[in-house]
């Protein structure tokens, strides 16, 4: 096992999803749930997929940067949009997700681009962690 660089703590109260609360112990993450509209609940509150969309978001694009660092390819302006998607496994009755993760960027051209999220994939430890157990779509746009 390798060395511990951060753990992080979060505590889900209540129902959960529906209408729970999460924190974390350092107090700066402190949401309430709710299931989406589109789930056919209340809304008001974010959700589970939120939140992992959030996290894998932010720890790709530090992904991106890690691997542009290595190439030595300058980057200005990038976002990365992770779309998490819950799916309803009708043949066993639960629930399954896939994601999509895509890059936009500036100042770099279309393989450029692709080769960074290539690379980010293989470094990100949501990537690392999510790899053969969800079906994930790479994408990259160059504006």
């Amino acid at each position: 096992m390798s060395e511990i660089t951060y753990t992080a703590v979060a505590t889900s109260t209540a129902l959960g999803r529906n209408g729970g609360r999460a924190t974390s112990d350092d107090g700066f993450l402190d949401v309430t749930l709710a299931v989406p509209k589109a789930l056919g609940g209340a809304g008001g509150g974010t959700n589970p997929e939120q939140l992992f969309a959030a996290g894998w978001a932010s720890c790709f694009v530090g992904a991106v940067r890690r691997v542009a660092g290595e190439k030595k390819v300058p980057l200005n302006d990038l976002a990365v949009i992770a779309e998490v998607t819950l799916h309803h496994d009708t043949g066993n009755g639960g629930f399954t997700l896939s994601a999509v993760l895509n890059l936009e960027v500036t100042g770099i051209d279309q393989a450029t681009a692709d080769d960074l999220v290539n690379g980010a994939h293989q470094v990100c430890p949501y990537s690392k962690a999510t790899r053969g157990n969800i079906a994930v779509t790479l994408g990259a746009t160059v504006a």
